[in-house]
């Protein structure tokens, strides 16, 4: 058998400078879910989240956005997500019917541990349909990923 060596050359690179090193990436989205409030009382409570979005990306004007959304819109924004494209769109956090019924001894869908529980799932669901690949074509994403963050930051 025929000794291999290995090739141990460093890869060149492009020197970089302070500016790249600590400056901001050229490109990013960050969408982020957090501060839940649950507001109400009685068959009206409910739980909103605050969703922020920050980016340095050419197509939108307002580089720092923030709105309040209760679960009810995320379903919403899904189901028009599915209509309008072909993307494969991710799933959100389940609905927790069982903790809806009465008489559970905890505070059910308003227990804090649901709730942040809930805020990561939401979070979740939002990064990955912001990355979310198309099922037939590369038009689609390029439609779909301004729509769902206009849809997502709109005064519903």
């Amino acid at each position: 058998m025929a000794d291999t060596i290995a090739d141990t050359r460093r890869l060149f690179t492009k020197p970089q400078n302070l500016n790249d090193a600590y400056g901001p990436p050229s490109n990013f989205l960050e969408i982020d879910v957090s501060n839940p409030e649950t507001v109400g009382v009685g068959r009206g409570r409910y739980t909103t989240y605050e969703v922020r979005l920050k980016t340095n990306l050419p197509i939108f004007k307002l580089k720092e956005s923030c709105v309040r959304r209760r679960y009810s819109d995320f379903e919403w924004l899904r189901g028009e997500l599915e209509r309008e494209s072909k993307v494969v769109v991710p799933p959100l956090p389940g609905k927790a019917l069982f903790r809806q019924l009465p008489f559970r001894g905890d505070d059910g869908i308003f227990d804090d541990s649901f709730i942040e529980e809930r805020r990561q799932g939401l979070e979740q669901f939002l990064n990955k349909t912001r990355t979310a690949k198309e099922d037939s074509s590369a038009h689609t994403h390029n439609i779909i990923f301004p729509t769902f963050v206009l849809l997502l930051m709109c005064n519903l």
